[in-house]
């Protein structure tokens, strides 16, 4: 059963990663009268968070087979409604399925994408990320030890999702082969940009990830961490971050100023080009990333194994 339960939890971090990631890039990133029109912000948002509530359903049907030790088709109805009733990895599932909903409502209004809308939809899309920490090791301590891991894993998912979230949109802004020219220089604009946003984003990412490897791993286990299938998975899982990194200083400090001066010259070709390829190639190692993050939750951490 862990095959399809990581799967499912690995296409939920995705969806809901981009749910929110989408949104508050909107919200930073582009003006009022950008959101719309560069991105299918309406669909995507209603797409996403449909999708959302469909995953959770199956991710919370599984996990609880899972613990119960049963096969899926022996899961009884009582079981699953003690469980989503009277533990908060139940409660964490209702409230994210309450926000979804509210989403797939509130982006039919008018002002959804215009003025505090934008912050009001964004805001609700942090919950259902916000949630996934209950389904995963985040709210397994107990104390303040508990308290940090758990606030820490929240702010985790939060700049992990807002990250990926910013590549989609980049990746969007720039998928036409030719596209025009307000696109290419609101997407130079948001990338730009972004230095600050992004800066800030690795920061949260870094800190909170030491914060939850401290509390997952514990410093007395660090020398026999690689030799474990826990500690191979998260050595895969640095790597595949600092190519990130490296990927995203090389947008930052030649391919965005690149794509200005292409812009300058009107020969924005090979600029869109080179930069499209790297946004790609971090977009797939955010991906990789995901699914060893949705591996890594069904497997149990050194601390825990003592």
């Amino acid at each position: 059963m862990d095959g399809p339960l990581v799967a499912i939890r690995w296409s939920l971090y995705a969806d809901l990663g981009l749910l929110f990631g989408l949104l508050l890039f909107a919200l930073y990133a582009l003006r009022a009268s950008e959101r719309e029109r560069l991105l299918p912000l309406r669909w995507l948002t209603t797409a996403l968070a449909g999708l959302g509530i469909v995953l959770s359903g199956l991710s919370f049907v599984l996990a609880v087979a899972a613990m119960l030790g049963v096969a899926l088709k022996d899961v009884d109805h009582a079981s699953v409604m003690m469980i989503l009733t009277e533990t908060p990895v139940g409660w964490a599932l209702l409230a994210r399925i309450l926000a979804l909903t509210i989403l797939c409502a509130a982006v039919l209004t008018p002002w959804a994408f215009r003025g505090t809308g934008i912050t009001i939809l964004a805001l609700i899309a942090a919950i259902p990320v916000a949630s996934l920490a209950w389904s995963g090791h985040g709210a397994a301590s107990e104390g303040l030890t508990g308290m940090v891991h758990l606030a820490g894993d929240i702010l985790h998912l939060l700049a992990g999702s807002a990250w990926i979230g910013a590549l989609a949109a980049f990746i969007l802004m720039l998928s036409r082969r030719s596209p025009v020219f307000d696109q290419l220089d609101t997407a130079h604009r948001a990338l730009a940009g972004f230095a600050t946003a992004g800066t800030v984003i690795v920061g949260l990412v870094v800190v909170t990830g030491i914060v939850n490897s401290y509390a997952l791993i514990g410093p007395q286990n660090m020398s026999g961490l690689f030799q474990s299938a826990y500690g191979q998975l998260l050595l895969i899982k640095l790597a595949l971050f600092g190519l990130m990194l490296a990927l995203a200083a090389s947008n930052r400090f030649s391919l965005t100023p690149a794509l200005a001066t292409g812009i300058e010259d009107g020969n924005m070709e090979g600029a869109v080009l080179r930069l499209r390829r790297s946004l790609w190639l971090e977009g797939g190692a955010a991906v990789l990333i995901l699914a060893l993050v949705a591996w890594l939750g069904t497997l149990l951490p050194p601390a825990s194994a003592g």
